[in-house]
């Protein structure tokens, strides 16, 4: 059997593999199955309360005794003016005409705060603890690590992998271009910063000393094989595990993870205000002239979210937001704790 990395013999996995944390497709039951079938599951919950936060991490403690992860994204606060919010709902007018909606009010609040979420998270004290567009504080590292939490932070070039091991984060998880969702770049340019995984990865490795987490177009036991050979210590898989049924994603979702290919998916900043790569369809498409002009994250993806979920009920796909990634055209349906299983014999036969 192949020797376990040090990233799994740390947190005690059998695997070296974690199943990305998704918003809106990571519940607890996939962090639960995969947790409990040897991987690191993970739940993401950038989008809950602090009081959620708790609830969450209960439940999944009430259901596994293994490892999992929760993962948080780090935000700076946005003041859009009015001026921006009205022009921003115009665009979107067409959209929630096509499906018979109303234009909402202007929101008071487009996420929740923070620094109540770090908070809640530093109490519930996860067994790992992930965040995403941002570095903490060394201070605020230091203190999830005596609460119990390993902490992983997220990359996608050498400069911010460097930056999370001098905050003191035990893992950094390398995004290549190739991921689907969001591109969580923090330190300069957005575009510069979309390297692919096989150029990223070797170069992070040698730059830093903590073990690294490969992420990004990996969908079955070879590309895990392929990122431990250029250093990773585990491999990070998304889009593989959302056309798992426990990803509870809408059926329009799952539909369109089916029917995609190699050349299915680009970035963009339509539904959210930051990229994000997703499969195209209709609302990538008209929303694509005026990208540039979109109020950023996360002002665009609480003025969208009525028309998402809209759709979502409708089974309207063409204007949801269908995070894949590149790897979407090798896609598995098959139970979590199948998958993770299907993946680990493919790993050992490599």
């Amino acid at each position: 059997m192949t020797a376990p990395s040090a990233f799994a013999r740390e947190l005690g996995l059998r695997y070296p593999i974690v199943q990305g944390p998704m918003n809106g497709a990571s519940p607890p039951a996939l962090a639960v199955a995969v947790s409990n079938a040897g991987a690191l599951g993970s739940c993401a919950a950038a989008l809950f309360s602090p009081a959620v936060i708790l609830e969450r991490v209960q439940q999944i403690r009430a259901q596994t005794a293994a490892p999992f992860n929760i993962n948080l994204f780090l935000l700076d606060e946005q003041h859009p003016d009015l001026a921006e919010l009205k022009r921003a709902q115009h665009l979107l007018r067409p959209f929630r005409e096509a499906l018979g909606l109303s234009e909402p009010p202007i929101p008071t609040q487009f996420a929740e705060n923070n620094r109540d979420q770090i908070a809640a998270l530093l109490e519930a004290a996860p067994p790992v603890a992930s965040f995403t567009f941002g570095v903490l504080p060394r201070a605020t590292v230091t203190q999830f690590k005596k609460a119990g939490s390993r902490v992983i932070g997220t990359a996608t070039t050498v400069a911010e992998a460097r930056a999370w091991e001098e905050a003191g984060a035990d893992f950094v998880c390398v995004s290549g271009s190739e991921a689907g969702g969001h591109r969580p770049t923090f330190l300069g340019d957005i575009e510069q910063s979309c390297i692919g995984l096989v150029a990223l990865l070797p170069q992070v490795v040698a730059a830093v000393k903590i073990p690294v987490i490969a992420a990004g177009g990996i969908m079955n036991g070879r590309g895990i094989a392929a990122a431990r050979l250029l250093g990773a210590q585990a491999a990070q898989l998304g889009t593989a595990f959302l056309c798992s049924p426990e990803s509870g994603i809408a059926e329009a979702w799952r539909a369109a993870l089916s029917n995609a290919g190699d050349d299915s998916t680009r970035l963009t900043r339509a539904f959210s205000g930051r990229p994000a790569r997703g499969i195209v369809n209709d609302f990538m498409r008209q929303m694509r002239a005026e990208e540039a002009q979109i109020l950023p994250y996360p002002v665009q993806n609480a003025l969208t979210g009525d028309i998402r979920q809209a759709a979502a009920k409708a089974g309207r796909g063409e204007f949801m937001s269908l995070w894949a990634g590149q790897g979407v055209g090798l896609a598995r349906p098959m139970p979590a704790a199948e998958l993770v299983a299907t993946l680990a014999a493919e790993l050992e036969a490599v």
